[in-house]
Order: C-alpha cells, then sequence, then structure tokens
C-alpha cells in the first residue's frame, strides 16, 4: 500500500494550492463522508433493527441496531493509525483519497446488503462488517482534511480554514436527513422499508467520484514538503505519538470528548427518543432536526473567528461551559407535545455543538509537531469518538428508560465537566506559531 501511495504523492516542487481549491477540497470530502456516515445513523434508528436483526423485542432489536451503529467508532482509530501513518510518511493528499475511497465503496455495499430475512445471521454480520469499513475510512478522512486547511492558512486564519472541514458535519447531516425526508415523502411505508432506504447508500457513489475529482487537484501541503525537505518525516508515527506525545494525546482526547458525546445524544439518541417514547413522527422530527443543524452551522464559522482573535483551546472552553449548563434543561424542555419546545431544545444544543466543532481540528493539529501531526490529531479525535460518540447513543436510552430524560443531561454535564479540565492543561505545541 505504502507504494502505491508513494506514486500519487506530489513532488515538494509542487506549486501553492489556491485558497478557494484548498478550502473546497477539505469541505467536500468531509461532507461526503459524514453524509455516508449519517444516512447510517438514520437508517440504525428508523429501519436497520425492522430488517437485519430478529423481531420480537422492539427495544432489543433497537440496541441490537445501536451497538453495530458503535462499531464505527472502535474502528476509527485504526482507520487513524493506519492512514496517519501513511498521511505522516507519504503526504495528506494520496492518503485522504485512499480514505475517501475506502469510506465509500463500505457504503455503497450496505445499500446492496441482503436482509436477515433473507440470509438470517449473516445480514447482520455484512452490516457489522461494512459499518467497521466506514469506521476505518472516517478515522483517516478527518484528519487529514483538517491538516490539508490549516497546514495551508496564511497567518492569523488557522481557525477560519480549520473550521472549514467541520462544516461538513452539519451539510453532511442536512444531506442525509433531506434524502430520507423525500424518500418518506415520495414512497409508502412498504416502499421505503423494501427498497427506498438503499436509494441513499447506493447514490453516494457519485458524491464520491466528485470529491475524488476534488481531491486529486490539489497538491501537498506546504508544511509536509517542508518535513520532506528537512527530512524529519518518521519511520512509524503510530509509536512516536505513544511515546514522545502521550500527554498531548490524553488530554486532546479528553478535550474533544464532550463534542463527541453532545452530537449523538442530540441527533441519534434525540432521534430515537423523540420518535419512539415523545411520539413526534419520523418526519416531523427529522426536519426538526434539519432547521437546528442551521444552528449548528452557524455556529461553526462563530466559534472559528471567535479562536482566532483569542485561542483555539478558549473557543472549546466557552463551548464546554455551555454545554455543563445545557446538560440540566433536558427534563424542562425535551417533552412530548411541544414542538416548539423542543425545536429551542435542539437549536440551542447545535448551536452549542457548533461552538465546540468549530475549533476543535484546529486545536488538535496545534498540540503536535508536523511529523506525527496526521497520526496524533487523528488518533486524539477517533479515540474521543470511541469515549463519547460510541456509548452515547445505548448509554443515554439506557439512562433515559431507566432514570428518565433528565438523567442524559446529567450525563452530558459529566463530560463536559472532565472536558474543561483537560482543555485547562493541554498546551499548543512549541514548533506551532
Amino acid at each position: 500500500m505504502e507504494q502505491t501511495l508513494k506514486m500519487a504523492a506530489v513532488p515538494t516542487t509542487a506549486p501553492a494550492n489556491s485558497p478557494a481549491r484548498v478550502l473546497l477540497a477539505s469541505l467536500m470530502g468531509t461532507t461526503i463522508e459524514f453524509f455516508d456516515f449519517y444516512i447510517y445513523a438514520t437508517a440504525a434508528v428508523l429501519v436497520f433493527p425492522k430488517l437485519f436483526f430478529p423481531q420480537g423485542d422492539p427495544v432489543a432489536a433497537q440496541l441490537a441496531s445501536l451497538a453495530t451503529f458503535a462499531v464505527a467508532f472502535v474502528a476509527r482509530p485504526f482507520g487513524s493509525a493506519l492512514f496517519g501513518h501513511f498521511g505522516d510518511r507519504i503526504g495528506r493528499k494520496a492518503t485522504l483519497v485512499a480514505a475517501l475511497l475506502t469510506m465509500g465503496i463500505s457504503t455503497v455495499v450496505i445499500g446492496l446488503l441482503p436482509t436477515y430475512g433473507t440470509i438470517g445471521v449473516i445480514a447482520p454480520a455484512l452490516l457489522t462488517l461494512c459499518r467497521f469499513g466506514q469506521g476505518i475510512g472516517l478515522g483517516g478522512e478527518w484528519g487529514g482534511a483538517v491538516l490539508l486547511a490549516t497546514e495551508n492558512a496564511p497567518p492569523g486564519k488557522r481557525g477560519w480554514y480549520g473550521m472549514f472541514p467541520q462544516l461538513g458535519a452539519p451539510l453532511g447531516f442536512l444531506l442525509s436527513a433531506a434524502t430520507f425526508l423525500i424518500m418518506g415523502a415520495t414512497l409508502s411505508p412498504e416502499q421505503f422499508i423494501g427498497w427506498g432506504w438503499r436509494v441513499p447508500f447506493i447514490a453516494s457513489a457519485l458524491l464520491v467520484i466528485i470529491g475524488l475529482w476534488v481531491r486529486l487537484s490539489i497538491n501537498e501541503t506546504p508544511a509536509f514538503q517542508q518535513a520532506i525537505e528537512r527530512n524529519v518525516r518518521l519511520r512509524v508515527p503510530f509509536r512516536a505519538v505513544f511515546s514522545q506525545h502521550l500527554g498531548p494525546l490524553v488530554l486532546g482526547t479528553l478535550g474533544a470528548l464532550a463534542t463527541f458525546v453532545l452530537f449523538y445524544i442530540m441527533t441519534v439518541f434525540a432521534l430515537g427518543y423523540g420518535t419512539g417514547i415523545l411520539g413526534y413522527s419520523r418526519q416531523q422530527f427529522l426536519l426538526l432536526q434539519m432547521v437546528a443543524m442551521l444552528f449548528f452551522a452557524a455556529g461553526i464559522p462563530l466559534s472559528a473567528l471567535y479562536g482566532d482573535r483569542t485561542t483555539a483551546r478558549g473557543a472549546m472552553l466557552v463551548a464546554s461551559v455551555g454545554i455543563l449548563v445545557f446538560g440540566q434543561l433536558f427534563g424542562p424542555l425535551f417533552q412530548a407535545g411541544h414542538v416548539v419546545q423542543v425545536a429551542i431544545f435542539l437549536c440551542i444544543g447545535l448551536f452549542i455543538m457548533g461552538w465546540t466543532y468549530g475549533p476543535v481540528g484546529t486545536l488538535l493539529a496545534e498540540v503536535y509537531p508536523t511529523e506525527v501531526r496526521y497520526t496524533g490529531s487523528s488518533l486524539s479525535f477517533n479515540l474521543a469518538s470511541v469515549l463519547g460518540a460510541a456509548p452515547a447513543p445505548y448509554v443515554a436510552t439506557w439512562l433515559a428508560s431507566n432514570y428518565g430524560v433528565q438523567m442524559v443531561g446529567y450525563y452530558l454535564s459529566a463530560a463536559a465537566l472532565v472536558t474543561i479540565l483537560a482543555l485547562l492543561a493541554v498546551q499548543r505545541h512549541p514548533s506551532v506559531k
């Protein structure tokens, strides 16, 4: 694989990338990746419990489906280590292309899988395998996209550039939710369950082709070119992260923890609880989430501007305090029969999410030197996803079922407290100006 990536790597004499091309490439790739990721998340709540697991206990099927959802988060650190190695050894560009292909192929195959009714227990096994592939691809995608942006950023604009890959999250979600809304509006429930759910997975192939075209049109980042010229590349970046940068790895991981807990509670858990327990229709709740995603998207550039005027860490501290307070509002706001109230709840939560998500890429890129930055930042981000996002929908569902929805808010506040303590301790690497 390394030889293949070397052939795709760009010489150090490559011309500088135009800002518009860099930002489009970083945004386009993450939008596609998160679109693929979210269509699985939506299907894991609405479709997969009915099609890929034995029928009997609906709650058990829902929890089993959410367990396959969590598999990708377990896979993401492996993707970080794999693609991070090649990203720090061979280059950002070629590695990003490989990550996008891994994610795209896994997603399309999900749309072609036979169901439990056709092949029995092999169906959830294949679904889990494809979900693992999605996690591997996304584990390698995020870090490279952030570095593509931040390593091309002019002085004083690192936060602004670094937020463009982050915009892929709300854009990917909006595309995913809109696709499922259109499917639900144009197809009968029988058609949707029979074949309509497959359309977003298979159609993502077109987005992947467009993303590859954009990615292949850019050159290597200036920071990585300088690393080649200074001959500071490491043979095994992964080992160096754990032996020389363990402190930043741990603090960076915990510093991103609340970001993941918040997002997957506000999307996956909220969708399942809102439609399954509170009685809102699927179409109604997806529409509410789409409106709230606009607030998510607004929070990202605002936090980036604030981070460039202060620091990325300062912006995330403000957001983490907001998450801590927001956790106390779950019981009063997230209730049945109050559509406007639930809309306000979603908008507040996802605006805070945008504020913490916008600077997280810049923060994690700043705590590592160039030679391990792809591996280190990807590992911190994706280990945070394992600790924060992977269990969040499952734990939140269990807490709400046994102790009420306000206990989910306390769970979120506890994660925010851990993140605040980590952010107070983490430091920018001395080589980062």
